[in-house]
């Protein structure tokens, strides 16, 4: 990043996963499949499934105070509220708007960003460039997702892999040393159709027509955005270690997007790292789109795989298709 910015770094982190546990077996029960197979070729056991009565703003909501207790910031301070997320509680207001009158975070400007699950790269992107330039002091980024919502339950290439949660950092200047090196976004819009929902929206708007054809639901070309995910996950890892100037051999740890064991461990290859370098949840609570990484993230900073100084690699791919990694000192 340009020296003359501000350093910018994460102050303190945050998770929080609805109670109910979704297994691998009970889903046995559902659809035709098995705990064997979902774990061979994915690598999850169970998943997180919020309640009827939450929503991403709530899981969104817990996660954020746990970060702003161990950032040791209060909501009055923060300026600024991102939330990465692709199940909004509602089209408008922003689910970042209602999680800021949910903190009482007054005087902070507030505003969604919708990238799937690179989203939470794109928005620590964004916070980190506007407390580099002085415009904000502090930020709370959240990447927040009730995906269970949007998931049918009779759909076995898709309803095996996704769960609820949310995970939150917030964001202030760092010393000397530290902090955000580089960020890489990208996006590859022809491969929308490969990973979406399509109805909702302007272009395709709720109708008994739409609910008849599950058109509410997630689809995904699942083998072509393995093989997109593949390509991209540690191509993006080294272009934004490229950026930072740091080699491969100096990472501690790699915080990858938690979709597919099988894509995480291509990535690790790429990168010439060992499985005891990498941060992996998956297990436990499958995809979680904008969540999965500062789940991840938290889970990695409460369990004490990360100490001052360690050099992480965070990393994600999503619809749009989108890509994002970042690189940061810790």
């Amino acid at each position: 990043m340009n020296s003359s910015l501000k350093p910018v770094g994460i102050l303190g982190t945050g998770k929080y996963v609805p109670e109910k546990v979704l297994t691998n077996s009970e889903l046995e029960q559902m659809v035709d499949t098995n705990d064997e197979w979902i774990v061979t070729r994915t690598g999850i056991r169970e998943r997180r499934i919020a309640s009827a009565e939450q929503a991403s703003s709530d899981l969104a909501y817990e996660a954020s105070k746990i970060a702003l207790k161990n950032a040791g910031i209060t909501p009055e301070e923060i300026d600024l509220i991102i939330v990465a997320t692709v199940t909004p509680d509602m089209a408008f207001p922003s689910t970042a708007c209602i999680l800021q009158d949910k903190l009482g975070a007054k005087k902070s400007a507030a505003f969604d960003l919708s990238a799937a699950c690179s989203g939470f790269i794109y928005s620590l992107a964004n916070a980190a460039n506007f407390i580099a330039t002085g415009t904000y002091k502090y930020a709370l980024v959240v990447g927040a997702e009730c995906l269970s919502k949007i998931t049918d339950y009779t759909d076995r290439n898709t309803c095996i892999l996704f769960g609820d949660g949310a995970g939150a950092v917030v964001l202030g200047t760092v010393p000397e040393g530290r902090g955000f090196k580089s960020f890489e976004l990208g996006a590859d819009g022809a491969g929308g159709p490969l990973l979406n929902v399509a109805a909702g929206g302007s272009r395709c708007p709720a109708s008994p027509q739409s609910l008849e054809g599950k058109q509410h639901f997630i689809f995904m070309a699942g083998s072509e955005v393995f093989k997109f995910a593949v390509r991209i996950m540690g191509s993006a890892a080294e272009e934004a270690l490229r950026k930072a100037g740091i080699d491969k051999s100096e990472v501690d740890l790699l915080v990858p997007h938690q979709a597919n064991i099988r894509i995480i461990q291509s990535a690790l290859q790429k990168l010439n790292l060992s499985e005891d370098k990498c941060m992996i949840n998956l297990h436990k609570y499958g995809n979680v789109s904008a969540g999965s990484i500062p789940i991840a993230l938290a889970e990695a900073a409460e369990s004490g795989r990360v100490k001052e100084g360690d050099c992480l690699v965070l990393v994600g791919f999503g619809g749009g298709l989108t890509w994002g990694a970042s690189v940061l000192v810790w």
